[in-house]
């Protein structure tokens, strides 16, 4: 017989030891308590196999013992530790209102040591079997993470009883890696993104796939939009990583992660209201380039039957639509934001002039040792691109070792300075010797409705 642990709980030792002593002969680990008290202290720190509980004992009864317990384990997400009941008298009312109560078994004393071990074996590999049984039904197969109708009913309690943020997150351009690679990269990716996430929440923390490649948590005590956006720079740092394991460095999918957040109990406690909160930001930053984050801000949308005027409207709408936390430096964009910014700018010079440059960047390993890797060697050069180019400038990382930067509003002379002092940057923070940089600039002017004067450089440092 396996090596099971029973709490025996009854106020007559002698009962106590009879138990233990037949118990322990099954190779069983045995603990005695004399009292429900004493029982409910127990169980805060210590999860036994199965508990033996007499019913007749003085100041708390089996019956209120066994309410105590439920409540405590309910209370704080814990699962049901089967109970046998116990009683020195044959009563059969008293065993009905056991069982009714929810009892897994009733054993009367005293013990026949063949019952009593037979009778716990099979409540303990029933209790056992409905355990994994409600655990499968419980949890999404392929991320091992709640599925959306047990999540839901997790994170529902959560948002009555804790504070935390409530967040929905969704895999940019994740229909492409199905497309391209097929299902099977597809899953791979979802749970190399599960195993992402679960890195980056706690215990306490509840996770849960709603759809496809959407999920929904529950971080608990998270209130700051720091730990917000610290939590979404991660996401989307780790993703891109994983996707360049699993499917090269030149994937080409702007995969990242973008995240709807609600607060609570700032923005409420009903799940249902929360929710929608959460998936509205979510669909914020899906609009408004993706591979971020948005916390909900009532200022900002307009409440159900409240009229805003149109000075109030056009300010509403430019702040939802203003970079949250944005940077000094150049924006380093996902290659379907970078296409639909240039497409714009192209069209607007097109039509009323304007000068631009196209610098396409690569980074190459030389011969010899390499004392940093070509991925954070890459790194430490969009680092440099993104802090010294100016904000109205884009930068798509288009391979691992590849950026194409799209500079506005200069011309060739400009141009040849920006790649100038780019270099000697790379230089001068770079001591590694093994990476050279290779570029090749376009220089295009147009003329109001006309096509553009084109002039190109090629180069290497």
């Amino acid at each position: 017989m396996e090596e099971y642990w029973i709490v025996v709980v009854d106020d007559e030792p002698l009962s106590l030891t009879n138990a233990k002593n037949m118990l322990e002969e099954e190779n069983m680990k045995v603990s005695c308590l004399p009292s429900g008290q004493m029982l409910l202290k127990f169980v805060n720190k210590n999860t036994p196999d199965l508990i033996l509980l007499d019913i007749l004992m003085p100041e708390m009864d089996g019956f209120e013992t066994y309410n105590e317990l439920r409540r405590f384990e309910d209370e704080n997400g814990r699962n049901h530790i089967p109970v046998i009941f116990l009683t020195g008298k044959d009563n059969s009312d008293m065993e009905r209102r056991g069982l009714k109560a929810g009892a897994s078994d009733f054993v009367r004393k005293p013990f026949n040591k063949e019952i009593l071990k037979r009778r716990i074996y099979n409540t303990i590999v029933n209790s056992k079997k409905i355990e994994s049984l409600t655990e499968e039904a419980s949890v999404d197969k392929l991320t091992g993470f709640l599925n959306k109708a047990s999540g839901t009913s997790r994170v529902e309690k959560m948002c009555a009883d804790c504070s935390g943020a409530l967040t929905i997150m969704d895999i940019d351009s994740f229909k492409l890696v199905n497309d391209l690679f097929g299902h099977d990269m597809g899953d791979r990716m979802l749970r190399a993104f599960s195993n992402i996430l679960r890195h980056n929440t706690r215990e306490t923390d509840v996770i849960s796939r709603i759809g496809g490649d959407e999920f929904m948590a529950f971080f608990m005590d998270m209130n700051s939009e720091k730990a917000v956006a610290s939590l979404t720079e991660r996401l989307n740092r780790q993703i891109l990583e994983a996707a360049e394991e699993l499917m090269g460095k030149d994937h080409g999918i702007p995969l990242g992660i973008s995240v709807g957040v609600c607060m609570i109990p700032e923005h409420g406690r009903d799940y249902e209201s929360l929710f929608a909160l959460a998936d509205g930001s979510l669909y914020t930053v899906k609009q408004n380039g993706k591979h971020g984050f948005f916390i909900y801000d009532e200022k900002l949308f307009k409440s159900e039957g409240e009229e805003l005027s149109l000075d109030e409207e056009i300010n509403r709408i430019t702040k939802i639509v203003s970079e949250r936390n944005e940077g000094k430096g150049a924006l380093l964009l996902g290659r379907e934001s970078f296409a639909m910014i240039y497409r714009f700018i192209m069209r607007f010079y097109k039509r009323y002039g304007g000068n631009s440059v196209k610098i396409l960047f690569e980074i190459v390993p030389t011969e010899g040792e390499e004392s940093i890797k070509p991925a954070e060697a890459a790194s430490q050069f969009g680092a440099i691109l993104q802090k010294s180019l100016r904000r109205s400038d884009i930068v798509l990382q288009n391979r691992s070792n590849q950026f194409f930067v799209f500079l506005t509003e200069r011309d060739a002379f400009d141009a040849e300075n920006v790649v100038n002092r780019l270099l000697d940057e790379w230089k001068e923070k770079n001591d590694s010797k093994c990476f050279e940089i290779r570029y090749s600039l376009k220089c295009e002017e147009f003329k109001e409705n006309e096509d553009a004067e084109q002039r190109s450089v090629t180069g290497e440092h």
